[in-house]
């Protein structure tokens, strides 16, 4: 599953030292947090569109939401029963029921064409309005109702087994919403119960940052879409799709340029597509020290360079710039590595805060969580290590985290196994088993056992 030219590097002895050991270039390299505030002033709130409320989905509200009527409108029943005056049945228990004369019958979305007046009841249903006069609703299971119904009794009499207060039973007019009220403050992110909100005041579109469109590119003579024949030699292009999904999982809209080959040219031509509407580039392998970096040569001609590597592993090589297009707009460029689980983590650090930050949402870290390794993760190089673990709970109550097995950036399949990355700082040369370590979770733990 491996793509492009980020090369992975055997453990050595360095790793066993107490500092780890950096390469004279390392000075030039960035922190992650350095590498995040070069990054995010290249990014803006995207502006509000009308969108419909299923769509609108994740994203952020752009004005505040006013109800303009109560809700409930009406002072309704909240049971299916009899709307009653609270005085007429003052004295009712179920030893000594008190009768009524019913008048008539209220169901959901009906108006009373009748008052409650004394000594007389209205069957009503759950939600129907209070007809004028009745200030109280008994439930039906109160009443003798079924006996009546049973023996085939007089149904316009009906015996009340229950003192009702004022109220009981009764949801008021305006109880959730009052007309005039900020119902949805602008900056809320609309989940299930916004939406249902919204849908409540009669809104079939709500103005919603909208989403970013991320147009993705591919990079690599080795490449080949899935769908064709296996070669020898070729290695299908998983890195679009891996990218693409995650684009979609926080929020944005994917849009799939295609492979561009490894030469400026080729490049050029699926960059100049992209740029024809998108808020963000996002172009995997082409960014290794070598022959090949060739996002890094378009960057110098078509834009700039807002920087080259990070101190993380995996995906040091990191490109990130912005390219203008033919009306002068300036797109952000994030180049990731083209080994496919340092492309992922990559994504994870830097694409994910600026999609949030493009869609009005707070730039906030990923949970984290403490774990204890039962596993070593080994930093011999001076980097920050993401190490790929899967987080358990163990015998004793506490997060425990095992590592997915091999830690190189091609194995793809170890993003699969894991759900979390253990984090071992950049001056820490290794993190023994036993040890507390913090770790990032990739999916929140809702299946942890």
């Amino acid at each position: 599953m491996t793509a492009g030219h980020d090369h992975h590097h055997a453990d050595d002895s360095a790793a066993r030292e107490a500092r780890p050991h950096r390469h004279p270039y390392d000075a030039d390299m960035l922190s992650v947090e350095e590498a995040l505030e070069r990054i995010l002033p290249y990014f803006n709130v995207l502006e509000a569109r009308p969108t419909p409320l299923l769509e609108s989905m994740g994203q952020v509200l752009a004005e505040d939401l006013v109800a303009e009527f109560d809700i409930p409108s009406l002072a309704n029943s909240a049971m299916d029963g009899y709307a009653v005056r609270a005085d007429d049945i003052s004295a009712a228990s179920a030893e000594s029921p008190v009768e009524l004369r019913v008048t008539g019958k209220i169901a959901a979305g009906e108006l009373p064409d009748a008052p409650v007046r004394e000594g007389t009841a209205i069957r009503i249903m759950t939600g129907a309005p209070m007809p004028e006069g009745a200030d109280s609703v008994v439930a039906f299971e109160d009443t003798d109702e079924v006996d009546r119904r049973g023996a085939g009794g007089d149904e316009s009499i009906i015996g009340i087994r229950l003192d009702a207060p004022v109220g009981d039973n009764v949801r008021p007019a305006g109880e959730d919403v009052r007309a005039g009220s900020i119902v949805l403050k602008r900056g809320s992110v609309m989940r299930p119960g916004e939406i249902g909100v919204a849908a409540s005041l009669g809104l079939a579109t709500v103005p919603v940052h909208r989403r970013p469109e991320v147009a993705i590119v591919a990079t690599g003579d080795e490449l080949i879409e899935p769908g064709e024949p296996h070669r020898p030699g070729f290695v299908y292009n998983s890195n679009t799709f891996s990218v693409a999904a995650s684009v979609t999982r926080y929020g944005g809209v994917p849009r799939i340029i295609g492979i561009a080959r490894d030469t400026v040219e080729s490049l050029n031509e699926a960059l100049s597509d992209a740029l024809a509407s998108a808020d963000m580039i996002i172009t995997s392998a082409g960014v290794s020290k070598g022959d090949y970096d060739v996002v890094k040569d378009v960057l110098d001609q078509r834009g700039e360079i807002a920087l080259w590597s990070v101190r993380m592993r995996p995906a040091k090589p990191l490109a990130f710039g912005a390219l203008s297009g033919a009306d002068g707009r300036k797109v952000p460029l994030l180049g990731l590595p083209g080994n496919p689980v340092s492309a992922m983590v990559a994504f994870e650090q830097f694409a994910r805060p600026a999609i949030r930050l493009m869609l009005g949402l707070p730039v906030l870290d990923k949970p984290t969580v403490q774990a204890v390794l039962d596993d070593a993760v080994v930093n011999h190089d001076g980097r920050r290590v993401y190490a790929r673990v899967v987080v358990y709970v163990g015998d004793d109550g506490e997060y425990r985290a095992r590592s997915t097995g091999s830690q190189s950036s091609n194995v793809l399949t170890s993003m699969v196994a894991a759900n979390g990355l253990a984090i071992c700082p950049d001056d820490v040369a290794r993190k023994e088993p036993g040890e507390t370590v913090t770790v990032q979770m990739l999916d929140w733990p809702d299946d942890i056992i």
